[in-house]
């Protein structure tokens, strides 16, 4: 077993999940996230006055809402999870995001015990 783990676009998660349903993905747990990559986050406008600024505040970076997502999966479906959420989440820019793939040793479901590949679906 798997685990895919995706940082993505907010505006790409509805066309994310779709795209996963379509391929037979149905399950998969979504986080808040926020960070930066080359890009250095967003530059914004600072409320202190011009003259009481000083050289750090210039370079102040806000961080960039994203969305994680986590997808257990057998081995064999990793190829496909990552070349959808690859497809669907790819603009060529900056901020496209990450994908992870994860060993898993174990995975168990709590409402009935029941353990490996059959928990995860």
């Amino acid at each position: 077993m798997k685990e895919v783990m995706a940082i993505i676009q907010l505006n790409k998660m509805e066309a994310t999940k779709d795209a996963l349903e379509v391929i037979g993905i149905s399950s998969f747990t979504a986080y808040k996230a926020s960070g930066r990559g080359k890009q250095k986050g967003l530059q914004i406008p600072h409320p202190t006055p011009l003259d009481e600024r000083d050289e750090r505040d210039e370079k102040r970076m806000k961080y960039i809402p994203k969305r994680m997502i986590s997808v257990m999966v057998e081995d064999e479906f990793v190829p496909a999870v990552v070349a959808v959420i690859t497809k669907v989440n790819r603009t060529g820019n900056y901020g496209d995001g990450r994908i992870f793939v994860i060993p898993v040793e174990e995975s168990v479901r709590i409402r009935t015990g029941e353990s490996g590949s059959v928990a995860i679906s």
